[in-house]
């Protein structure tokens, strides 16, 4: 949730300085007694003992007998830039809603494990919130690189993880400069993206089948007013006051800057080198070329990197002649 300042070829590279293959990345740590971050997908992960697959069966059994009021999936937010349009940074005239959905099983099983072990791996701990301006900058806990092959080692295995987690991205960069002259300055950029992603939240969760079901929405708290001025915001759109004109069974959580939700971390890495797209889609963008695989797109898993334009990422106002340079 920042501004970039002067220098955006560097910062572009914001997670990802250069490519490793996830095989090279679980051969190193295993061979330097790292602990491999994706554990279950290597060769040495065994099989479930007849105990286990007995129990994995009979839960699945009950979870059928009893279904879930709650969705499968779990939605964190954040966000890229300042909502407000009282005055607009020129490096950086643009707010960058990003929703991050994933699967609540993957989630738990794979994502939150890896993003654990790398934490102790690097820190001996995991009590680190990963922040993606403090690691650009190397600020903080992550002043901590003896050397520019430690940074991009870091940087790749960090990398690694958001390439192998499974999630759908749904984004809105809303355009400062085009919406103040379009509605003034009184507009709201992030209730504007919100609506945008929610109810594109709607169509994805209606493709799985959850879409009578709950879903939270996971935010990270900004300031009593903003967060009153946002639950406002999303319970009206969720009334009914969208473009579909339905009630959307969602419910948003506020989650403190402090807590250790690795759905929030994640969403925190994703959302500028999104809005550096937006900016300057000529400049290399690495992390973009990642990232723009997982949103949510026509045509399914076999359209991924396509089609996403206008569906899982949408720019507003969308006068192409707008568009912010």
């Amino acid at each position: 949730m920042d501004s970039p300042g002067p220098g955006g070829q560097r910062q572009s590279r914001t997670f990802m300085d250069k490519k490793m293959t996830a095989d090279q990345n679980d051969h190193e740590n295993i061979d330097d007694g790292k602990l491999p971050l994706f554990e279950l997908e290597t060769p040495t992960a065994k099989a479930p003992s007849p105990t286990e697959a007995h129990e994995s069966l009979f839960q699945r059994a009950a979870a059928e007998l009893s279904p879930s009021p709650f969705s499968k999936y779990i939605v964190y937010v954040d966000e890229s830039g300042d909502h407000s349009l009282q005055s607009i940074d020129n490096n950086y005239p643009v707010f960058v809603l990003a929703f991050c959905v994933f699967h609540k099983r993957h989630y738990s099983e794979q994502v939150v494990s890896a993003l654990e072990k790398f934490k102790f791996n690097y820190f001996g701990h995991d009590q680190i919130i990963l922040h993606e301006q403090e690691i650009r900058k190397e600020r903080g806990a992550f002043n901590i690189f003896r050397s520019k092959a430690q940074r991009i080692q870091f940087m790749d295995e960090l990398t690694g993880i958001i390439e192998r987690s499974n999630f759908i991205l749904i984004s809105c960069v809303i355009d400062k400069r085009a919406l103040s002259k379009q509605q003034g300055v009184s507009a709201n950029p992030y209730h504007i993206a919100l609506g945008f992603c929610l109810e594109t939240l709607h169509e994805f969760l209606q493709e799985k089948n959850q879409h009578t079901l709950k879903t939270f929405v996971v935010v990270e708290c900004r300031g009593k007013k903003e967060d009153n001025e946002l639950e406002l915001e999303f319970r009206r759109v969720c009334d009914g006051n969208n473009r579909l004109g339905i009630s959307l069974p969602f419910e948003v959580l506020f989650a403190d800057k402090k807590v250790m939700s690795s759905g929030l971390q994640l969403a925190d890495l994703v959302a500028r080198p999104i809005g550096l797209q937006v900016l300057k889609p000529e400049q290399e963008n690495r992390a973009f070329d990642i990232l723009k695989r997982k949103f949510y797109c026509d045509g399914g898993r076999a359209n991924v990197g396509k089609g996403y334009e206008g569906r899982g990422f949408k720019i507003y106002p969308a006068s192409e002649s707008e568009k912010p340079r």
